[in-house]
């Protein structure tokens, strides 16, 4: 299993202004609820590249990206649902500007960036607004449960318009 990485050191490289690292670390990326169902990376350990470049003023450009399954229940049909994401995410770090688009909360003022709370976020919100097995993915029949994706031609009788339920109360004798 490869070294995990979930917290690096910014300040150690010792890159002055202009400079520039490229990183291919291992993050843990946490369970995590959404939608009200539970998701996990999978793996949970995942390869991530980290561009670091030093700007002027001590401030920090940097990227990340990865590729992740994320596996969880479809929000259509419950049954496993495990597509794959690409992730591809920016920050900026400049101290002592008081802008907040320039202050990273990933970075501490020690100098730390958190990869492990980076790399989750960045998934997160990279996810589309719901997780599918497919994206053709039928979903479920509404009034009996049946799985649509098993049974393309399923239906049902229609029920009788209510509106005319008093006449079926009519007795002709």
């Amino acid at each position: 299993m490869p070294l995990r990485t979930d917290v690096f050191d910014l300040a150690r490289m010792g890159l002055t202004s202009g400079e520039g690292r490229r990183l291919d670390l291992h993050v843990r990326v946490a369970p995590f609820r959404f939608g009200g169902q539970e998701y996990a990376a999978a793996p949970d350990v995942v390869p991530v590249r980290l561009d670091v470049s030093r700007t002027t003023g001590n401030g920090w450009a940097l990227r990340l990206r990865f590729d992740v399954s994320v596996s969880g229940p479809c929000v259509r049909c419950l049954e496993p649902a495990e597509p794959r994401f690409q992730v591809d995410a920016r920050e900026v770090e400049q101290p002592g500007v008081g802008d907040e688009e320039l202050s990273s909360p990933y970075v501490n003022a020690d100098g730390e960036l958190d990869v492990a709370g980076w790399a989750r976020d960045a998934l997160a919100l990279t996810l589309p607004t719901q997780i599918t097995c497919r994206d053709d993915c039928a979903g479920l029949c509404a009034q009996c449960g049946a799985n649509l994706n098993d049974e393309p031609e399923h239906a049902h009788d229609a029920a009788p318009d209510p509106r005319w339920s008093k006449l079926s109360e009519i007795r002709f004798e």
